[in-house]
């Protein structure tokens, strides 16, 4: 029997200890590569289990109000930034939808439960959910400067139509691209049926090219129009001959600027980390890094992920704080909630009371009836006995 080299008998241990090998690949143990580092998993399914039972119910709940709500108003008045925004809440609210199989998959231990296509919808849900909120959010800061830079070209070429054909073409982009992510189902490791996990070394460097590519044109590209419709937007705020302009017109601006401003937070915040610190991962994984650069970089990537997928709970304070009509629609939908749900109590109420009461009225009868009866037997059984000492 050979004896096992350093390397191997520090594995033996790991393993021993309960540690798993998924900083590299996570592959069978007659497939692993020569470039895999030891940690444990625990970190990452933890931090993703927390941040989905958090964002699942808010990104549902908040999403669907934000549906009926652009619904409402688009039913009184069409208008291309709310055709944009009711494109970003559905792509968000079908993202909450996958959550709850995440949720399952880490409740299980990491054992997948499910059929194999539901494992590649998730994955594919994630990266149009991600790249379709770019783009979405990039369109509607397109629109908003030039709302504030070419106003009249703005209000006589900027039709609803118009914009929804731009929403198609950006999902259609957006899933087209990310049919690559659909080949990677479930895997087998260590005799367990995974999700989430790159099954080979090739699978690894594919994912890399990908990751470039969403880079420039999912993020780079994106980000830059951002930027640059913001400082359109100051410049012409702050220039001097804004202020001579209507009241009507400036408020117009402040929202724009507004607006931009959040896009451009929820960018720093959710897309730049994940973008970044998954470049790095991947890169490490192609390459000869050491394990001391590979570990941290995993969990940096755990963390990130989850500031990402917070993305579909950050749009709705989005829709919120950059619109009066929609905090103005959206505290009348959350007012008409709650007096019917009020009303609805308050009959129930009255028809628990009223069959209470009638309850109560029965038994009173029913109390009052035994009792007469009661009068009415001693009676009998009185005159019984007074007719006996008669005779």
């Amino acid at each position: 029997m050979k004896a096992l080299t350093a390397p191997q008998t520090k594995e033996r241990a790991a393993a021993m200890d309960g540690l798993t090998s998924t900083a590299a690949f996570n592959t069978s143990h007659t497939d692993r590569p020569t470039n895999h580092c030891l940690h444990n998993d625990s970190f990452k399914y933890h931090a993703y289990t927390a941040t989905y039972m958090v964002v699942f119910p808010v990104a549902f709940l908040s999403n669907m109000v934000a549906m009926v709500v652009f619904l409402r108003q688009q039913q009184i008045r069409l208008n291309a930034c709310r055709v944009v925004m009711m494109n970003l809440a559905i792509s968000d609210w079908s993202f909450s939808l996958t959550l709850p199989l995440r949720l399952a998959y880490y409740f299980q231990g990491t054992r997948w439960n499910f059929p194999d296509w539901l494992c590649r919808l998730c994955t594919f849900g994630f990266y149009v959910n991600l790249y379709s909120s770019i783009l979405f959010l990039t369109l509607l800061s397109v629109l908003r400067w030039a709302a504030v830079a070419k106003p009249l070209k703005h209000r006589s070429n900027v039709k609803p139509g118009w914009v929804s054909l731009v929403c198609l073409a950006i999902w259609l982009f957006v899933g087209l691209t990310s049919i690559p992510f659909l080949s990677e189902g479930v895997v087998q490791r260590d005799g367990v049926p995974r999700c989430f996990e790159p099954s080979n070394n090739s699978s690894w460097c594919r994912i890399s090219i990908l990751n470039y590519l969403g880079l420039v044109f999912g993020f780079l590209l994106p980000f830059l129009t951002i930027v640059t419709c913001y400082v359109v937007i100051i410049r012409r705020v702050t220039s001097p001959g804004f202020p001579q302009r209507s009241n009507r017109a400036r408020s117009s601006s402040q929202k724009t600027v507004t607006l931009v401003s959040m896009v451009i937070v929820t960018f720093l915040f959710c897309f730049l980390p994940y973008h970044l610190v998954r470049t790095l991962h991947l890169h490490s994984m192609c390459s000869d890094w050491s394990c001391a650069v590979k570990v941290p970089l995993q969990r940096a990537v755990s963390i990130t992920l989850c500031m990402a997928a917070s993305n579909s709970v950050v749009n709705p304070l989005l829709y919120y704080y950059s619109t009066k009509t929609f905090r103005a629609s959206a505290r009348t939908l959350s007012s008409s909630f709650v007096s019917t749900v009020g009303e609805s109590f308050r009959r129930e109420s009255i028809r628990g009371g009223s069959i209470r009461r009638g309850s109560i009225r029965r038994e009173s009868i029913r109390v009052e009836s035994i009792r007469r009866e009661s009068i009415s037997k001693k009676l009998i059984r009185h005159k019984h006995s007074e007719d006996s000492n008669t005779a």
